[in-house]
């Protein structure tokens, strides 16, 4: 059965794409001078090799991405997802000691959702977990906001948050939920061995069931003239301070 397939955008959302043996991309809508670039950007590599390409102009990539108000960068690719691999089945594989898994429960904004993908491949966590009905998995902004990370970082996509989190602290898992009353410093714990960071929406924070499914409760201590950061801003904050402490102690 042939799987469907939808479009991502972006110069950096592309090219990791077409390097991904996983994902199968179908068609490189493209202009003369980006498709230089591109390979100019990547002499060793042959990216277009297996690839349709198609040649566009400006004006016609732009009808390709329709009313959405996204930088494509002359650049559009024709993809299938990925078949991402599930947590039991990682964990099944995995011989990793410390592993920092990070989850969303109803962050829904696609750029929100990709800039948080785009911090947590770049700061080395080993997975994303988010509800499925609410992932914008095939979202142009998502893909353009994570920058490359989709394809670097597992996705893990669960019916139910909290059933997930009570599962993974079956598993010797600690469960530190981030909120703005929170009543350590998350830079006071340790982080070691096993940990899910838990994030809610900017709207509406983590629901009462899912705290109560975690162990601690933790704050990210800023200027109390400033009531809140943008969540992307948090994990990116949260996720370079822990892979900071797991590189000194490797070190």
């Amino acid at each position: 059965m042939k799987k469907t397939t939808f479009l991502i955008v972006g110069r950096h959302a592309v090219t990791e794409a077409l390097r991904n043996p996983k994902r199968k991309v179908h068609r490189l809508f493209i202009t003369e001078d980006a498709l230089k670039k591109l390979n100019r950007d990547n002499q060793s590599e042959n990216l277009v090799k297996k690839v349709h390409v198609f040649y566009k102009t400006k004006r016609e990539i732009d009808n390709l991405c329709g009313k959405e108000d996204i930088s494509h960068q002359n650049i559009v690719a024709e993809v299938e997802s990925i078949e991402n691999t599930t947590i039991k089945e990682y964990l099944k594989n995995t011989e990793k000691k410390n592993i920092n898994f990070l989850a969303l429960e109803e962050v829904t904004d696609p750029r929100n959702i990709g800039s948080i993908i785009r911090c947590a491949t770049s700061f080395n966590l080993d997975g994303l977990i988010v509800k499925e009905r609410s992932f914008p998995f095939k979202s142009k902004l998502l893909f353009k906001s994570a920058s490359g990370g989709m394809e670097h970082l597992n996705i893990f996509q669960v019916s139910n948050i909290n059933t997930t989190l009570r599962f993974l602290k079956s598993k010797d898992f600690w469960v530190s939920a981030f909120d703005s009353e929170g009543g350590k410093d998350f830079t006071e714990n340790k982080w070691d061995g096993k940990n899910v960071l838990l994030f809610g929406s900017e709207g509406f924070g983590l629901n009462k069931n899912t705290v109560a499914n975690s162990d601690f409760v933790f704050r990210i201590s800023i200027n109390k003239q400033m009531e809140s950061l943008n969540i992307a801003n948090s994990v990116a904050i949260v996720c370079h301070h822990i892979n900071k402490v797991i590189s000194n102690k490797k070190n």
